[in-house]
């Protein structure tokens, strides 16, 4: 299954999560910034309110498209088993990567929230939504984080995922919904047609209450 764009997807995802509509524990929290726009087509779908968990990659240096962990709002830090195959990725240089995302992973939490208050999780349903996973290192970070909060319920959303990846976090979450499975899978972007980067301008659009996403 490929995607026209962020907004099919989270239309087809929606109709995975019909089980979760008119429910007022459920919140639905995006990844920024690509899983914003499939999260907010997701959250309205559902009546759910839509919010964000900020969450940065940690990428190995000089090969920053590969994942070696993340981390997330709350000190949260996930870090790849993979990472120990790799010698010259020593502790101090984990710990500046880990620096300079964390500058990042600061800016955009003021930025994206807006002066906004984080929303109350205990004991609710939360829908983790991003555009996809491939290692799935931010996705787990994010989990992570919400589990921090004491929630009922931990349910990972995305359009597409390797089979691998999915089973790894549904030892972690308590679902795991996934549109489409491929493997061998490349990258998220192969099965969308268009995967042109979300801006921070749109995804503190689309955080804006009220906001209703695109059609």
């Amino acid at each position: 299954m490929r995607f026209k764009d962020r907004h099919e997807a989270g239309r087809v995802l929606a109709t995975s999560l019909a089980q979760f509509a008119g429910r007022d524990d459920v919140v639905v929290l995006g990844l920024p910034r690509g899983g914003i726009p499939v999260a907010a087509v997701v959250a309205h779908a559902l009546g759910a309110p839509l919010d964000v968990i900020v969450v940065r990659k940690l990428g190995f240096p000089g090969h920053e498209e590969l994942a070696m962990g993340a981390i997330a709002t709350g000190g949260v830090r996930v870090l790849d088993e993979s990472t120990n195959r790799f010698p010259s990725v020593t502790p101090e240089i984990v710990e500046r990567v880990v620096a300079d995302e964390g500058f990042e992973l600061a800016r955009r939490e003021r930025l994206f929230r807006a002066g906004r208050p984080r929303p109350a999780l205990h004991d609710r349903t939360v829908i983790l939504v991003d555009d996809g996973m491939a290692t799935g290192s931010t996705m787990r970070a994010a989990v992570s984080a919400v589990r921090a909060e004491g929630p009922a319920r931990v349910v990972v959303a995305i359009p597409v995922a390797p089979p691998d990846t999915c089973a790894l976090l549904r030892i972690e979450a308590d679902d795991v919904i996934c549109a489409a499975m491929h493997d061998p899978f490349f990258s998220v972007g192969v099965w969308y047609d268009d995967f042109e980067q979300t801006t921070d301008a749109e995804v503190q659009e689309l955080l804006t209450p009220g906001a209703v996403p695109r059609s």
